[in-house]
């Protein structure tokens, strides 16, 4: 079993108690950016999980999100922003979170370590074979996610582990193992702050490149916004005269057309049909680029 880095003494800890509040923002911030920058050697390991999640979702299922405490929220943190970023629907996105919603106004920690949750959890999400589960625990042994791992490999299931200790059991489950090697925490053992950051990163960077890879992101355009407000939908008009050259009131057109679906809009906007934009979008598996000069 390895060292539980994250349990390790930072050596920004020495003396937090007691210096300038200054200093001690420093030290923290500079914790936070080393937490960053240990995302850069996981990037093809996080190509890896985006390749697999987004065939997943392509052809019909899903990618879940599991976790425990602080890496648990970084996953529902990522996962609540996919229906109306990208547009993907939330039965398709599963969240796998330890004590369910309950724990999101007290988390407890006795429920990580429960593996009959966990299982309940897994039958709940319905994952099947040829699904895909990014599965989070800083310290990659937590018994909850460990369990969820378990389960979802012998469903056939493909594991994206994320962890933050080197050789953690988590990783050596993992079809996809990421390891995010944040080291030490300046409050010891406190993973909410650097592991918890470069979970997020980490999240991020494979949540938008599934979007890129779906077609939901075109020159950085989020083409499948689900536009429910009035920010969105101002977004939404803004994006389709800006890639289809028209003016904002015939963007609005063009979007009462397709009610108030971007991506047909665009090519409403450049003179096709409500019916033709679909059959055109439907032949490309969702991308604009084909169809755009």
């Amino acid at each position: 079993m390895a060292e539980r880095s994250t349990e390790a003494r930072h050596r920004h800890s020495v003396g937090l108690h007691h210096i300038a509040p200054a200093e001690a923002l420093s030290r923290l911030l500079e914790a936070q950016m080393a937490a960053v920058q240990a995302v850069h050697t996981a990037l093809p390991a996080l190509e890896a999980v985006a390749e697999a999640a987004s065939a997943a979702l392509r052809r019909g299922g899903k990618m879940a999100y599991a976790g425990a405490g602080s890496s648990g929220l970084m996953a529902l943190a990522d996962c609540l922003e996919l229906p109306g970023t990208f547009g993907i629907p939330p039965d398709r996105t599963p969240m796998l979170f330890a004590g369910g919603a309950a724990a999101l106004l007290h988390m407890t920690g006795d429920v990580e370590d429960d593996p009959a949750l966990a299982a309940a959890d897994f039958a709940a999400a319905g994952l099947a074979a040829g699904d895909v589960m990014l599965c989070l625990s800083a310290s990659g042994r937590t018994p909850y996610a460990l369990e969820l791992a378990r389960a979802a490999k012998a469903a056939g299931v493909t594991v994206a582990g994320f962890a933050n200790v080197p050789g953690s059991d988590l990783l050596a489950l993992a079809d996809l193992p990421v390891l995010l090697d944040t080291g030490p925490e300046v409050v010891s053992g406190s993973t909410r702050m650097g592991a918890g950051t470069a979970q997020k990163v980490a999240l991020n960077l494979v949540s938008v490149l599934v979007g890129i890879r779906l077609g939901h992101v075109h020159d950085g355009f989020m083409v499948n916004v689900v536009a429910d407000n009035a920010k969105l939908k101002d977004r939404a008009a803004r994006i389709v005269a800006a890639l289809s050259g028209v003016d904002h009131a015939a963007a609005l057109a063009a979007l009462a057309v397709t009610g108030g679906a971007v991506k047909p809009a665009v090519l409403v906007a450049g003179g096709r049909s409500a019916a033709q934009a679909d059959e055109d979008l439907k032949r490309s598996a969702g991308h604009l680029a084909p169809h755009l000069g």
